[in-house]
């Protein structure tokens, strides 16, 4: 074991962090959790990775279930695909492996869903495998104690570092290490002020040494995000409101949703729901009241929705776009599956409902 090996996994036995995905060698367990923590914080993966948990304890409950109970158990983390592809992988690995995940990284990348980063750190974890998972966390520690220049994301800069931190993962603590790299950059090397007088690895640390620990990594230029603007109607017939499921694949797949769409250039968002509902269902509508704009964020976009409760005055709804259409209490919402900004929209629109019943007793 190296004298960095040694002082890191010293400094990890102290200070690490205590997470859930911690306390089990349950190779299926640690899949979902990093599963979960891709792109998304760690302080928000654990309340969704105990539920899961809870409802999905081995590979074989997550292959048997729905795949809309499997959405529904994931709402709220966002990039749904992830969702899918661990039920697909985890229906794999039941007909293929007798419901036990593969331990090398080579295997592993295979299925579904996981790609170098998680394949990685699956092995590197669950197996002991020396393998390094370089996620943000160790490309930044790396670069740091390299003082690489580079960028790490090009694919010479990712096999440079591999190279040269290969030969700092100790034996049979594959996952203690990789772990401790990840809890370093969390607590201590963090993006924009590292706390150098805190790290156990400042003599190790070349970019420490010649004073550059803030211009590594090498950050890429980041664009600003395009704005988009779409319209969504809350379509009421007696007690009930007609959502639609949409397609499996692309932007929140398989998830329901308040049927509308994106503006066209010089559209008005009116005549953009008035055109989206004829395309989508062969319906005409009129707009009764505004529920207000939703805005959200995604990775490569922002968008802006205006939501509109409304009223059918032509047409039935047809299956054109969407592959299932439910007309349903309001009451009955939270047991579908939805993206944030549709899960918003619900939650307005049934206060208002509530709202008007008080008023009117």
């Amino acid at each position: 074991m190296t004298r960095l090996s040694r002082r890191l996994l010293a400094w990890y036995a102290l200070q690490r962090r205590d997470l859930p995905w911690r306390h089990t060698r349950d190779p299926y367990a640690i899949w979902v959790a990093e599963t979960m923590l891709q792109q998304t914080r760690v302080e928000t993966v654990i309340p969704y990775y105990r539920r899961w948990m809870r409802r999905f304890p081995d590979v074989q409950a997550v292959a048997r279930a729905t795949e809309e109970e499997v959405l529904r158990h994931w709402e709220g983390l966002g990039y749904y695909s992830r969702a899918r592809s661990l039920q697909r992988a985890a229906r794999r690995i039941t007909a293929e492996y007798g419901g036990k995940l593969p331990r090398t990284r080579r295997e592993l990348i295979q299925l579904p869903g996981i790609g170098a980063y998680s394949a990685s750190a699956i092995a590197a974890i669950a197996f002991g495998q020396a393998e390094l998972a370089l996620d943000g966390n160790l490309r930044r520690v790396l670069c740091r104690l390299l003082d690489f220049a580079g960028d790490p994301r090009a694919p010479g800069g990712d096999r440079h570092l591999r190279e040269q931190a290969q030969p700092w993962i100790p034996p049979r603590r594959a996952g203690d290490f990789n772990q401790a790299l990840m809890d370093l950059g969390a607590m201590v090397c963090t993006p924009r002020r590292p706390a150098c007088e805190r790290c156990p690895l400042t003599a190790e640390c070349a970019a420490y040494l010649h004073g550059t620990q803030a211009l590594r990594p090498l950050r890429r230029e980041r664009r600003p995000l395009p704005e988009r603007a779409a319209a969504a109607a809350v379509i009421r017939r007696g007690r009930t409101v007609l959502i639609a499921r949409r397609p499996p694949g692309g932007l929140l797949g398989g998830l329901w949703e308040f049927p509308g769409g994106k503006a066209e250039p010089g559209e008005s968002i009116d005549e953009t729901l008035r055109r989206e509902l004829r395309e989508e269902l062969a319906i005409e509508i009129d707009l009764i009241d505004s529920l207000g704009r939703f805005d959200h964020t995604y990775t490569h976009f922002r968008i802006s929705v205006y939501a509109f409760e409304c009223r059918m005055k032509g047409g039935r709804p047809k299956l054109l776009e969407h592959t299932a259409l439910r007309w349903i209490a309001p009451e009955a919402l939270r047991r579908f599956p939805m993206g944030k900004i549709d899960r918003e929209i619900a939650r307005r629109w049934s206060q208002r409902l509530k709202a008007a019943g008080r008023k009117s007793r």
